[in-house]
């Protein structure tokens, strides 16, 4: 005789369970399957950014310079008697040195961003479309200390970019930068935001770079830094490198600072930047030592002052401590620098600082810098 199994009091119930799931699935209609096995397969979708660079690429140019390089005479080539041996071996005074670049398309009337030292000196500049159009572009005006410069081409129906603010960026944001690197073609490299507001680096006087991780190498100059949504966050200028090419550590200039720039030049022929009329240098405990303040005390010392300037109008003397310039932190002489040249003429700033121990506070109007001539 048989032993009788003994179960568990849930183990029917379960066992019924399953068998009913067994049998509704193998009744179950083909579009319940399909479906099942569609939703699993769609769970991870590959994203693409080619949307963004439909969008952006048309108005990314590239840009080809040609300048005439003359040599200087050699002195006996005037000479009556050694001039036949120059005739027997002559020698071209010139010759054509030629470089690439990348430019974008700011405005459909014709107006684009590049960098300066894309452009610097150059003799013929010529712009080439994404469409296959070229043109001669004409050199509206350059900012060496920012190292950008604004050309101006007469085409009809210019793509002009979509461009956003850099100050919605964040760090790990996706970015594409797009250019004519080393002159294979328009090129498109992913990456992420590294950091905002890279400066010190020794590249130009005014530094407030985007660092990206996209590739970019030589030739990506004054191209495109575009964001997932094609909009234009940055103009690619320069990278950290070691061998010479990308090594990952690149940087841009924010637009908004190229769009000031873009519109300043198309309106004044220059860069306009505040200035106050100081030289400043950051306090550090040798100086606060010397000067018998706390070590601690983080500032601005006043050095020099231009007479007749805004500080010297305001009431600023040498040996004040800057501490906040328009209620804003004034410990680092680089951002203090950016934060007044990006002041327009006229505009008032309150300037917060320690004379003989006591804080106090006074207000200048800022005048006009004079932008470094071209080189």
């Amino acid at each position: 005789m048989s032993r009788p199994i003994s179960m568990h009091p849930l183990v029917l119930p379960a066992m019924t369970g399953l068998c009913i799931a067994m049998g509704l699935l193998l009744w179950a209609p083909d579009w319940v399957i399909g479906s099942a096995h569609r939703g699993a397969a769609t769970v991870s979708p590959v994203h693409s950014y080619a949307g963004a660079v439909d969008i952006a690429a048309p108005s990314v140019v590239n840009i080809y310079t040609r300048t005439v390089i003359r040599r200087q005479r050699h002195p006996l080539q005037d000479d009556p008697l050694m001039k036949h041996f120059f005739q027997n071996n002559p020698e071209s005074s010139e010759r054509i040195q030629s470089s690439l670049g990348s430019g974008v398309i700011m405005t459909s009337d014709g107006y684009l961003l590049t960098n300066h030292h894309v452009v610097n000196n150059a003799d013929q500049i010529v712009v080439a479309l994404r469409d296959g159009r070229e043109a001669s572009a004409v050199l509206v005006g350059a900012d060496p200390e920012s190292d950008l410069a604004v050309l101006k081409i007469s085409l009809d129906n210019l793509p002009a970019i979509s461009t956003s603010t850099s100050g919605n960026l964040r760090i790990g944001d996706v970015v594409l930068a797009i250019g004519n690197p080393l002159g294979v073609g328009q090129t498109v490299t992913m990456g992420i935001v590294s950091a905002t507001g890279r400066n010190q680096l020794g590249l130009n006087l005014y530094e407030d770079y985007i660092q990206t991780d996209a590739a970019i190498n030589p030739g990506n100059s004054g191209g495109a830094l575009v964001n997932a949504s094609g909009e234009l966050v940055g103009i690619n200028t320069a990278i950290f490198s070691q061998s010479g090419g990308s090594e990952g550590i690149g940087f841009a200039i924010p637009i908004d600072a190229a769009m000031r720039t873009l519109q300043d030049i198309a309106e004044h022929g220059t860069a306009i930047r505040g200035w106050l009329g100081i030289e400043v240098q950051e306090a550090n405990p040798k100086l606060l030592a010397a000067l018998g303040l706390p070590l601690a005390l983080r500032g601005l010392i006043v050095t020099g002052i231009y007479e007749d300037g805004p500080a010297d109008l305001a009431g600023l003397t040498v040996g004040d401590i800057i501490v906040e310039i328009n209620q804003m932190d004034a410990s680092n002489a680089r951002g203090a620098m950016n934060q007044i040249a990006a002041l327009r003429p006229g505009d008032q700033i309150r300037l917060t600082f320690i004379r003989e121990g006591k804080k106090s506070s006074i207000r200048a109007s800022a005048g006009q810098r004079q932008s470094a001539p071209l080189q």
